[in-house]
């Protein structure tokens, strides 16, 4: 099936569609990438009557073509790299770094941000339902699975609006569950897929969450 979502929120409401068998399950919890994965998943969240969180992942853009991911990074440590890009482009370990470095602190900025003094989810031994806007070289997504594995959870599902169907197909290997409602070949870029692919600010990503958290309110105030 191969369609242009209106915006990040109807894709959402379409996706949660596909995920009615984790309604008031009393493990579950969503886990979104943000920023865009989170209109996204606060849609599927509320209409599954589960509690929103968040995995902070970085793309680790080519120099020069920052939309093409040669890895990327999460908290703890945990480094994924896309070696058929790395190779291709013969990408020397000292630019990764680099980049990695700039990165990371904006990872680090985003957890603050967003957060604020809360603490991370525990994840362990929950049913984490994992989402983004869209994957398209799986980097990202495969960072955020290895920073939750290292968790224990009872399953991982990831669940997207528009992924390329081969990278579905590798996701299966490592996860759980794949939820995909769009799987368009040739793919070329996620924001083909949305009429509406306006770059999520952090200002909407505190504010859904805050909306998910009443508590965070006065905590994300603080932050700002």
């Amino acid at each position: 099936m191969t369609f242009r979502f209106s915006n990040r929120a109807e894709a959402g409401q379409m996706l949660a569609q596909k995920l009615t068998a984790y309604t008031d399950c009393k493990d579950g919890l969503v886990m979104a990438l943000p920023r865009g994965g989170v209109p996204v998943a606060y849609e599927v969240a509320k209409a599954l009557n589960l509690p929103l969180d968040i995995c902070i992942v970085r793309k680790l853009g080519v120099p020069g073509h920052k939309e093409l991911a040669m890895g990327a990074i999460a908290s703890g440590g945990v480094r994924v790299l896309n070696y058929d890009v790395v190779g291709w482009l013969n990408i020397s370990s000292q630019t990764i770094d680099q980049v990695a470095a700039k990165e990371l602190r904006e990872l680090q900025r985003r957890d603050h941000v967003y957060r604020g003094d809360r603490s991370p989810p525990d994840v362990r031994n929950h049913t984490i339902i994992l989402i983004d806007d869209g994957i398209a070289t799986g980097s990202t997504i495969r960072a955020a699975i290895t920073i939750i594995q290292q968790q224990q959870p009872r399953r991982i599902i990831v669940a997207t609006p528009v992924a390329p169907q081969v990278v579905c197909e590798e996701l299966q290997g490592l996860v759980d569950q794949v939820v995909c409602l769009s799987m368009p070949e040739p793919f070329y870029a996620i924001g083909l897929w949305y009429e509406n692919f306006a770059q999520t600010t952090d200002a909407e990503v505190r504010k859904l969450l805050e909306k998910s958290h009443p508590t965070l309110n006065h905590q994300s105030k603080v932050a700002r």
